[in-house]
């Protein structure tokens, strides 16, 4: 195999495949590209770590065709600080690698494409096509809420479904919940399928990664999802991104949200996080070995007091709000809390609370906005 890349777009194309590198080192062939060459210009490079995988169809110069299996981390640092605007890189029948570009060059071992595990294939046509700026927006406000090796599978992953045409997100562990649902342009593969009821389980990891590899620059780009039972399939022009799918049934989360809430407090978002990183500063400084993690806030009036206190010092701050009930004093988890409102992106937030012990919704305080969002956290029991 021998074929010829422009640097520019090698590099181009390495730096997303690196998502589908296997960094557990239990299968060689997953820690590497594999690069299938075809006459006249036609190059896939395919990495895959079991779990999920991406691919890329990019344009070369096919001096000879062939396949191999090339180290993605020697590979990937050999482009990056190579001169010259043509990489050339040969296999030869030893499957040894080289890779030339102007008077410099480097050899590896490479691998038979045979090794490489088997990708997964689907056939069916049940899918849609969405706006990749919309699922984007959307999975930044829920990622920071699945769960990470969460004793129930289901929650360590986003929950996607479309019904009643909104595309919704949801993603929950023990003590955190983000929803959202929004209005968007979807459109199915096949005119005698419905989207509507479309659902299904993205793992934690895959989400971080795909997160990346979608644009939300351009408001044209579409990414078309091909799913079946166990297996998704996302792609964005000339790049694939696939994966397994969490089975089972996602948790009733409409029945966990409390709705009557007995007291109500709007605020800049703004304040309220600079506050809190205020607070951070001692809620988050290791003090004999632990970390003083809670952050309390004191609903007096149409003051939002947030204070914490640790054995090296404390932090104050105070924020005007509006409020209607009770007065309050609760506590939180203080990096919960702060991402849960960064994740609400309005400029007003409402919070609803009852108690010291029920948990707290975060909504936005926009009546111009269509998205249906809402972030629930729960309190920690203070000691003091």
């Amino acid at each position: 195999m021998k074929i010829v890349f422009r640097k520019d777009i090698i590099c181009a194309a390495v730096a997303p495949l690196m998502s589908g590198v296997s960094t557990k080192m239990t299968l060689v062939a997953t820690e590497g590209i594999l690069i299938e060459a075809s006459l006249p210009n036609t190059c896939i490079m395919t990495t895959y770590d079991i779990e999920k995988g991406v691919r890329i169809s990019i344009e070369a110069d096919i001096i000879e065709a062939g396949s191999a299996i090339v180290s993605a981390s020697k590979f990937s640092q050999i482009v990056r600080v190579m001169d010259g605007g043509d990489i050339t890189l040969t296999v030869d029948d030893r499957n040894c690698a080289t890779v030339v570009s102007g008077r410099s060059s480097h050899t590896m071992t490479a691998l038979p494409a045979k090794d490489f595990p088997e990708i997964p294939r689907l056939t069916t046509p049940q899918g849609f096509v969405a706006p990749q700026r919309a699922v984007r927006t959307m999975m930044a406000k829920c990622m920071y809420a699945m769960g990470v090796n969460d004793q129930r599978p289901v929650l360590n992953g986003l929950f996607f479904s479309i019904k009643d045409g909104k595309l919704h997100m949801v993603s929950c562990d023990s003590f955190k919940m983000a929803t959202c649902a929004t209005e968007t342009a979807l459109y199915g593969l096949d005119k005698d399928l419905t989207v509507e009821d479309t659902r299904f389980i993205l793992p934690n990891k895959s989400v971080n990664e795909l997160y990346k590899l979608l644009s939300d620059k351009d408001e044209e780009a579409v990414v078309t999802i091909y799913m079946s039972r166990k297996n998704i399939i996302f792609v964005m022009g000339n790049l694939t991104f696939f994966s397994k799918l969490i089975e089972g049934e996602y948790i009733d989360y409409n029945r966990i949200i409390l709705r009557n809430h007995r007291i109500t407090v709007y605020a800049d978002r703004e304040s309220v996080i600079s506050a809190l990183e205020h607070a951070a500063l001692i809620t988050e400084e290791k003090v004999a070995g632990s970390v003083r993690s809670h952050v309390r806030l004191e609903v007096q009036g149409n003051i939002l007091k947030i204070s914490a206190t640790s054995g090296t010092g404390s932090s104050y701050d105070e924020v005007a709000i509006g409020h209607e009930g009770d007065d309050l004093v609760i506590a939180f988890n203080n990096r919960y809390l702060i991402d849960s409102l960064r994740a609400c992106s309005a400029d007003r937030i409402k919070l609803s609370m009852s108690s010291p012990l029920s948990s707290i919704n975060i909504e936005p305080n926009d009546e111009d906005t269509a998205d249906e969002d809402l972030f629930m956290l729960l309190p920690v029991r203070m000691k003091d």
